[in-house]
């Protein structure tokens, strides 16, 4: 599994450990942001608390020897680009800007051969877990530009650069890095050979390590899940993932209500985000608009997407749409997924 041979941990002490200096401590002045606090190429300090105790769990729990752990993370560094991309993620962006950058004619032109091309493959897609071919196909090419674009930041350094130098996220990471060696563990990878995003994710699908080892599938049937290069497992991956969050097949994704909400129960719900629900029956009235059926009467969120204008456009988000914000936890990644859906099927 390893395969560098380095000195022991004591001689790769450095000095990593961010808290906020005392010129960021007083009370009404901004702290820094992570990448601030950080040099480029930076070596981690392994004799941290946080990572001795992260030593102690893999080894206890998981099985790890002191030599793989001394020789896979001798030297790990920061990645500083991590960090500035980390606070200028797009998904930020108003909607007229994100969307933009993935509903282009060349993606809906490929998505559209693609879909010709794999289209027993997508039969079978469906059929097995009941997910339409267009939002798989869709999701595929957000991710990755169908496989093009996979990421060219290294997993172990990014994971460990947003586990010690990330403090908003630290602990989330720190799973993630957990999840990241076992899966390499399980599957005979080499921790330090995959590359991915600067937000942790890799393959055609963009999983990050926890998901890949719950949702990630064998569709190929040659024994491995592979996110890598093997189209079906990775259209299969797609579909299972939506499929475990409550997929509904031919079931609605979102309904237009219109340029204003006409109603508080509305505008608090929309204020909650993903976890802002209420029922289809109170959208009904309180809108004044046709809605269809609800799967299981599950109730509905509200979205709300930026105009080039200055105004909104809002929707009511139905249980596909929240199946698809499990997968990327904002809801304009979701209706620039739905929408490039909905031009692959023209």
């Amino acid at each position: 599994m390893l395969h560098r041979t380095v000195a022991g941990l004591s001689l790769l002490l450095s000095c990593a450990i961010f808290s906020c200096p005392p010129s960021f401590a007083g009370a009404g002045e901004p702290l820094p942001l992570a990448a601030d606090l950080v040099e480029d190429g930076q070596v981690i300090d392994l004799a941290s608390p946080r990572y001795q105790e992260l030593f102690q769990e893999l080894a206890a729990q998981h099985g790890f020897s002191r030599e793989e752990l001394d020789q896979l993370f001798a030297g790990v560094t920061i990645k500083k680009r991590v960090l500035e991309l980390m606070d200028t993620q797009w998904e930020a962006k108003p909607y007229f800007e994100y969307s933009p950058r993935f509903i282009t004619p060349q993606i809906i032109q490929e998505g559209k051969r693609l879909l010709h091309e794999h289209r027993e493959l997508l039969d079978r897609v469906e059929k097995e877990l009941g997910v339409e071919r267009e939002i798989v196909v869709a999701i595929w090419g957000i991710e990755s530009k169908f496989g093009e674009h996979k990421g060219g930041f290294s997993m172990f350094q990014t994971l460990n650069t947003m586990f010690d130098a990330y403090p908003r996220r630290s602990k989330f990471y720190r799973g993630q890095l957990v999840e990241y060696l076992l899966l390499c563990r399980e599957n005979g990878v080499d921790p330090l050979a995959i590359t991915g995003s600067y937000g942790g994710a890799f393959g055609q699908t963009q999983f990050i390590p926890s998901s890949f080892r719950l949702y990630a599938v064998d569709f190929d049937g040659d024994g491995r899940r592979d996110v890598w290069g093997s189209v079906p497992d990775v259209l299969a991956s797609i579909a299972n993932y939506l499929q475990r969050f409550g997929w509904t097949f031919k079931g609605p994704v979102y309904y237009e209500l219109g340029p204003k909400l006409k109603g508080e129960k509305l505008e608090k719900a929309y204020a909650q985000g993903r976890k802002g629900f209420v029922s289809r029956a109170a959208v009904k009235k309180i809108q004044d608009v046709d809605l269809p059926p609800s799967p299981e009467n599950k109730e509905l969120t509200i979205v709300g997407l930026e105009l080039l204008d200055g105004g909104m456009r809002y929707v009511a988000g139905y249980p596909n749409f929240q199946a698809i914000t499990k997968w990327n936890n904002s809801n304009r990644y979701a209706m620039v997924a739905v929408e490039l859906a909905e031009k692959l099927k023209e």
